[in-house]
Order: C-alpha cells, then sequence, then structure tokens
C-alpha cells in the first residue's frame, strides 16, 4: 500500500494534480550535476524516452558505504560506482534511477536524457522500481540507512530535490514521494530512512508554499 495523503492547506488538488499556494513563489530549480560532468559511460541500448509525466517519486539507498568523505569528486566516483554496477552486475543498459543524491549533497543526473525529460516535463522509463519504471522517477541517495540517519546535506538537498520534481510535474508531495518498499519487497531505502518519509513530505509541501 502506498503511503497514504495526508489534508492539505493552502493548496489545491487540481485532477489529481497538486497545485502550491497562489502565493508560492515557483521552486528554483536545484544544480543538477550533468552526466557529461561526472563521466558517465554512454548507454549500451536504446533509452525510453516517454511522452508522459511520472506519478510518483521514489526514494531509494544505494546500500553502498557510509562514507565521510563529502566531497564533489567522491559523489563522482559514487555516480559511476552506480552505474557500472548496474551495467557490469545488474546487466542494464544504464544507471537505473534518473537522479542521485551524494551524501555530501551533491545532486547528478542519473540514466542518459533524465535532466532533459524532466526540464520538458517528460518522462525516462528507468529500472530503479521493478514493474512501475514507467510511471515513476526515481532517486538514489548514497549510503545505507537501516540504522543510520542520512547526512543533513543529503537530507536537505533530497528536500529541495523532491520539491523541484513535484513542483515541474504538478504533484502532490502528500501522494507522489514514496519509498522503493512502498512497491516491491525490499528494505530499500533502510528503516531510519523510510521513517523520515513524513518529515520529507512535510517540508516539500513547504516548500511548495502548501
Amino acid at each position: 500500500m502506498l503511503a497514504g495523503a495526508a489534508g492539505i492547506a493552502g493548496g489545491v488538488l487540481l485532477g489529481g494534480a497538486f497545485a502550491a499556494s497562489p502565493a508560492a513563489a515557483a521552486v528554483t530549480p536545484p544544480r543538477v550535476y550533468t552526466r557529461a560532468e561526472w563521466g558517465a559511460r554512454p548507454a549500451t541500448g536504446s533509452i525510453r524516452y516517454l511522452d508522459r509525466q511520472p506519478d510518483h517519486v521514489v526514494v531509494h539507498h544505494t546500500a553502498g558505504a557510509n562514507t565521510t568523505d563529502y566531497s564533489l569528486a567522491a559523489a563522482f566516483r559514487h555516480s559511476k560506482w552506480i552505474q557500472d554496477l548496474h551495467m557490469d552486475q545488474n546487466g542494464w543498459i544504464d544507471s537505473g534511477q534518473q537522479l542521485t543524491i551524494s551524501r555530501g549533497g551533491y545532486l547528478m543526473e542519473g540514466r542518459q536524457l533524465s535532466l532533459r525529460a524532466i526540464t520538458e516535463r517528460q518522462h525516462v522509463s528507468g529500472a530503479q522500481t521493478a514493474n512501475h519504471n514507467d510511471h515513476t522517477i526515481g532517486i538514489e541517495n548514497e549510503g545505507i540507512y537501516v540504522s543510520a540517519t542520512p547526512p543533513a546535506a543529503l537530507f536537505n538537498s533530497l528536500v529541495r530535490t523532491c520539491a523541484w520534481l513535484c513542483d515541474v510535474y504538478s504533484l502532490d508531495p502528500f501522494e507522489a514521494i514514496v519509498g522503493h518498499r512502498d512497491y516491491v519487497a525490499t528494505q530499500c531505502p533502510g528503516d531510519v530512512f523510510y521513517a523520515r518519509l513524513p518529515e520529507l513530505r512535510q517540508r516539500v509541501a513547504a516548500q511548495l508554499g502548501a
């Protein structure tokens, strides 16, 4: 069962889409480091670029080490590690997720054409949520959060990123933001991170002026 909706004060539901309060300013897009900047390999197959919008944002953790190197260089290395894992071990054509956030809070493009799709209010089908890739956009958060707490820089970046996506796609954060385990039998995004999704939704709604 997906995380339940909550009452929304100051926002309006329009045909299932969320509109922030008229007085709210548009969300400023975060800085996204592109695939070219972090040195991505090209996809080995055709990317499915869909003429539609995603209706859910799926929060993941990468289940990698909880590094204390919060640098941009470490973030780029992590994006390469994810892509190598997904392509060389999983046999996928590219990184499975659309976006990645490092423990230092850096936001990076994942699957090829993901940033273009977001700016065009369309969607690139990934490989991050089995049987739900055509309607969900996935964010990989560096680290493992079964018992550890996400760094503040990472969580704050996730708030800004989800606010941006909800603004672009007119999504209600109380309905749209879910954890990987809401769709698939998995530990992801970790018990501690999953328990903070209500806080994430509330903070995103506040940024949207709801």
